[in-house]
């Protein structure tokens, strides 16, 4: 059943993002630029792998079925030395061929079935010109702003979390109430001075002084201190960090993560079609807020069940906007892949600071639809 619109007048909604130097998303930038070197040299990549890191340990793991000659441990060097860490990350690979079941399941004379079974949800809101929920773009921005102002600053380090409590009227932001910065830091940095750069160089070129009053409060490295981070404050893997690669909790999230998964995989590709459905829906004013979901099977074209709910913000019901969809969208795996020319090397830069909002992605482009 649609769910029930909020009936509280006034409630509270809170986002996090993580910056390229959490040990999570060095394991997904791992898995997306392995990835994008295999579409680069192959298009027609099947591919699955994945990566742990814990201290100066990585294993790269997972399946694949292409013709790219691929330096797995190279690659993940590279990207973890691009991030900012120094030091010298011991690399073990287990990456074997894809199943030849599932791979004459997606591969069939007359169409391309999805690479597994599984559901899948997009989410878009107008409630900002990226037709993304507020909380999570703020936190976004606070990340990719601390990743910049880091690797200017000394006494910053990689390793970051943001997170933001949005209050709201109903459907509309009203205020910010909340705003968390931790940075990993030098160590013997005064607290003092993370303070003063982190409120004057990230939070204040990104947020809008307009949704700020005084009541607004800031937690700055809460912790009080923050030496020790990346992977050897924590352990990190592919695909632990889907609410903040989607929409911040803000609407469903599917049963699967996206990096390391090439278009085949409808965990991915799919999740991007209904991001972009959802989001013409609202930037053609049919709703203020939609969400789509379906779901396939594996080795089938067509998904089992499309979904809709725009949560009684249009003036349509969900039937009629399903017959607006089925007439200006196809799910089929393969019309996917090509409408949104997937099988490219797009996905590195999707990595950090969410898959969605970003205008330069094809799952973005508004088109008008036909009624």
């Amino acid at each position: 059943m649609p769910r029930k619109e909020k009936e509280m007048e006034h409630y509270f909604f809170t986002s996090e993002s993580i910056t390229e130097g959490h040990p999570d998303k060095i394991c997904d930038k791992i898995a997306d630029t392995i990835l994008d070197e295999a579409l680069r040299q192959d298009a027609n990549s099947k591919m699955a792998v994945e990566a742990t890191v814990k201290d100066d340990f990585v294993l790269i793991y997972g399946e694949a079925n292409t013709q790219a000659q691929l330096d797995y441990a190279k690659i993940a060097r590279e990207v973890i030395r691009n991030i900012g860490y120094t030091e010298e990350y011991e690399v073990m690979v287990k990456v074997n061929r894809q199943s030849q079941e599932i791979y004459h399941a997606v591969e069939q004379d007359q169409f391309m079935g999805a690479g597994d079974q599984g559901i899948m949800f997009g989410y878009a809101t107008d409630e900002t010109p990226e037709y993304m929920p507020l909380p999570i773009l703020l936190a976004h921005r606070l990340a990719k702003r601390l990743s910049d102002v880091r690797r200017q600053t000394p006494c910053l380090k990689p390793d970051g979390k943001t997170q933001v409590t949005v209050e709201y009227d109903g459907d509309q932001p009203v205020r910010i109430d909340a705003i968390v910065v931790s940075t990993q830091h030098e160590a013997n940095t005064p607290l003092s001075k993370i303070k003063e750069i982190i409120m004057k160089e990230v939070i204040s070129p990104c947020v809008d002084a307009s949704l700020i009053d005084e009541n607004t409060k800031y937690y700055i490295n809460p912790s009080g201190s923050f030496v020790v981070g990346g992977s050897f404050g924590d352990s990190g893997t592919t695909g632990r960090k889907i609410v903040c690669d989607t929409y911040g909790g803000m609407g469903r999230i599917g049963g699967g993560c996206f990096s390391s998964k090439d278009p085949s995989k409808v965990d991915r590709s799919a999740a991007y079609y209904c991001r972009y459905v959802a989001k013409n829906i609202v930037a053609n004013h049919l709703a203020k807020r939609c969400e789509v979901g379906v779901s396939y099977a594996i080795g089938k074209e067509d998904p089992l069940s499309i979904w809709i709910d725009t949560f009684h913000t249009s003036e349509y019901t969900n039937q009629q906007l399903l017959e607006i969809v089925n007439k200006n969208f196809s799910f089929k795996v393969k019309d996917i892949i090509e409408q949104l020319d997937l099988k490219r090397p797009i996905y590195a830069d999707t990595a950090c600071y969410g898959h969605f909002g970003y205008e330069q992605y094809p799952w973005e482009t508004i088109i008008p639809l036909i009624k």
